[in-house]
């Protein structure tokens, strides 16, 4: 019926309404430009006309959403970033999104270590030759095949401290895992992968940064 129709359009008002304030809100708390908001409205909007909310959340549909416009604009967040953000558990919305980049056949390269560089020099206030280093690193790498399978914010924060080390900038592993999110034994595990396989040291040698 009529009122069934018009109870139906604004349910979903009610619903598009609530999802983009939760976009807006996460988007700032986590410096996305406005280009990604808007894409990700798309894809919540495309989601919610698809049907696929049901037995979804409208926070852990819009948090994928804003998860999955980052990564298309190669400006992505981490999983981590984006969970202490989102209202819900981590594991929902990778659900959810796994689930809305399949549903709506989403174009979603894997992530690439180096677009982590510039937030991650910026917050650090690395110099451009620590981060031009820490890049060239991760190409090496890249050609070696050992980013397969380690996680691009890892690789990422490692490249930069191992870069900081060739330019005796000296960043210490502790700011660069607290910038970046993650344990300093991570950044021990793979920056000494990364000078290996440019080889700027052999497997057995340490490269030390005062304070690190």
């Amino acid at each position: 019926t009529w009122n069934e129709r018009f109870r139906t359009r604004d349910s979903k008002e009610r619903n598009l309404k609530q999802a983009l304030g939760e976009i807006d809100r996460m988007a700032s708390a986590l410096g996305l430009p406005d280009n990604v908001r808007e894409t990700a409205s798309v894809i919540y909007r495309r989601a919610l006309d698809e049907n696929l909310l049901p037995g979804r959340s409208i926070e852990g549909v819009s948090t994928s959403a804003l998860y999955a416009a980052a990564r298309q604009a190669n400006v992505p967040r981490s999983l981590d970033e984006v969970a202490r953000v989102c209202r819900v558990e981590k594991e929902e919305f990778k659900r959810a999104y796994r689930y809305i980049v399949k549903e709506l056949n989403l174009a979603i390269e894997p992530a690439d270590p180096t677009e982590y560089l510039p937030r991650f020099a910026s917050e650090l206030d690395a110099s451009d030759e620590t981060e031009r280093k820490a890049a060239e690193l991760i190409e090496v790498a890249s050609e070696e095949n050992l980013l397969s399978g380690k996680s691009p914010v890892g690789i990422a924060a490692a490249s930069l401290y191992a870069g900081s080390l060739l330019t005796s900038e000296g960043l210490t592993q502790s700011e660069v895992g607290e910038v970046a999110d993650i344990s300093e034994v991570t950044i021990r595990n793979r920056y000494k992968d990364l000078l290996e396989a440019a080889g700027i040291m052999g497997p057995d040698a340490a490269v030390e940064s005062a304070g690190a």
